[in-house]
């Protein structure tokens, strides 16, 4: 037999509200993460996904299910398995009044750690997030890629077997964003676990080894993104846009198409042949197009649908 699960949900329910107003947010979900791995959990806003991370860390009381984090039973047992993790919450949630350093230092001893333990920990600590020279700096002098870097820093300082990370790249400008990918590729290379929630696909194609689809809490689909993708979308896609595009969708795209779906100004023809749509775009002037690759986003789409979320 493999090892024990580092993570374990099963059939775990949640809900919310009175009477006829009460409202399942998470609704008999159940998934599991092996040591080593980055899972993602994609979702609109109000999926579950938030809700689902404070029931496995123990801070919300399921209504049903059972959860397993680091072979200890949560919530019974939460404490002691949170010792064994770290948290990478959506906002940053520093201390103002402390520096870098002294944020590090005082976040560790949330976990019994002595201060000689921690205080030798940091300097790899900074390293890590590219934070060495700004070590004296007091919060309020860093950029949000910094406060973000630091952020996952503090989460290490108890060096956890698993990382909770829910949303760590929002509001970062694409060179934060970066760069926090290939701190995370580095811890997983060191053999630590990621659970990220992320609103980003390619952050979930570039991380995830698998991922899991929910949506009004349920778990729609599960695997690795390469596998989902080929089991639910078509291979490729034509973004047809512009101001005549909507009427060329209606007269040859829906036609030369497996499937077509309009948002705003845009068609997306999906196919495992492109050719006769490009062959007919072609001898189109004035239309705009783009042929690609089918990818985690049209999955994410075709699951959840393109309306917009609260």
């Amino acid at each position: 037999m493999g090892d024990p699960a580092i993570l374990s949900v099963e059939n775990l329910r949640k809900s919310y509200g009175k009477g006829e107003d009460r409202a399942a947010v998470v609704d008999d979900l159940s998934f599991s993460l092996q040591r080593g791995e980055c899972y993602g959990l994609l979702g609109p806003n109000g999926a579950g996904k938030t809700t689902t991370l404070r029931l496995c860390l123990g801070l919300t009381a399921p209504d049903a299910g059972s959860i397993t984090l680091v072979g200890k039973d949560v919530p019974h047992e939460a404490r002691e398995a949170r010792l064994r993790v770290g948290v990478v919450p959506q906002g940053d949630n520093l201390d103002p009044d402390f520096t870098v350093a002294e944020n590090l230092l005082v976040y560790g001893r949330y976990f019994g750690m002595d201060d000689t333990t921690i205080k030798a920990r940091i300097p790899a600590l900074l390293e890590f997030s590219n934070l060495t020279a700004k070590r004296d700096a007091r919060i309020g002098e860093l950029s949000g890629g910094m406060k973000r870097r630091l952020t996952l820093a503090r989460a290490l300082v108890n060096d956890p077997d698993l990382i909770f990370m829910d949303e760590p790249t929002t509001g970062l400008d694409p060179q934060a964003r970066h760069m926090i990918w290939d701190r995370l590729k580095s811890l997983l290379a060191e053999g630590k676990t990621i659970l990220l929630t992320t609103h980003f696909m390619d952050e979930a194609e570039r991380l995830c080894d698998r991922l899991a689809v929910i949506d009004h809490g349920k778990l729609i689909a599960e695997g690795s993104p390469r596998e989902l993708i080929a089991r639910h979308i078509e291979a490729e896609v034509v973004e047809v846009y512009g101001d005549n595009a909507l009427a060329w969708g209606e007269r040859e795209g829906r036609g030369k198409s497996a499937r077509l779906e309009v948002s705003g100004e845009t068609v997306f023809c999906y196919t495992n042949d492109a050719q006769a749509l490009l062959e007919g775009l072609q001898a189109m002037p004035g239309i705009r197009y783009l042929h690609r690759p089918a990818n985690l986003e049209d999955l994410f789409m075709k699951l959840t649908g393109r309306e917009m979320r609260d």
